[in-house]
């Protein structure tokens, strides 16, 4: 199945103080490290930022393409509209630019899935985790709709589309401890990922 991957690097890193995805984890910026997870997945990987931008590190990799929003200020939601409209695939992995510890063999599984599906999601302890989810082209009119009527929320979508749970057991079988999941949001989980990683650096 042909997939593009989204990645969203618009966030503010309110929290962490500033942009974190240049942030080193172990010998590579999080947001190398998370193109290096997904890039045999897909055929072209689309970096949504809040505002336009690029990133020197990247320039020279053939399938990474930098947008902006396209409706500014409106979340992960507006990003992953962005990104659906701007991939052409009609398959599309949306991951969010602060998760270093993606297991490949769980997303090729959620990959494999996915015919006949909209949207397919992992729900692990009765959390939901669509910044680790596949999206397709069929979700960018209900995506807009829901934008347009002032909402931000990405759960207002499971009322829209077909969707998919990957459920936990689904999830334990390639991932029991769950780190796909680990996002970087303040300066101590940075400092747990380096941990993890096995390459502290200062």
């Amino acid at each position: 199945m042909e997939i593009s991957c989204i990645i969203l690097a618009g966030g503010k890193s309110l929290r962490f103080g500033h942009d974190k995805v240049l942030e080193r984890v172990g010998n590579t910026s999080l947001l190398e490290l998370v193109i290096s997870r997904i890039d045999s997945l897909s055929k072209d990987i689309i970096i949504v930022t809040a505002k336009k931008r690029t990133f020197a590190p990247l320039a020279n990799h053939p399938k990474v393409k930098t947008v902006s929003d396209i409706f500014p200020g409106q979340g992960s939601l507006g990003g992953i509209y962005t990104g659906l409209v701007e991939s052409g695939s009609f398959y599309n992995l949306v991951i969010a630019a602060d998760m270093p510890f993606l297991n490949e063999p769980l997303l090729h599984y959620m990959i494999g899935v996915s015919n006949g599906f909209d949207f397919v999601l992992p729900r692990v302890k009765n959390l939901y985790e669509p910044l680790h989810a596949i999206y397709t082209k069929n979700c960018i009119a209900s995506i807009e709709s829901i934008l347009k009527q002032g909402k931000k929320v990405i759960i207002e979508l499971f009322n829209h589309v077909k969707v998919r749970y990957v459920e936990d057991e689904e999830v334990d079988r390639f991932d029991p401890q769950h780190l796909s999941f680990f996002n970087i949001n303040t300066k101590k989980d940075l400092e747990i990922a380096r941990k993890m990683a096995g390459g502290a650096t200062d």
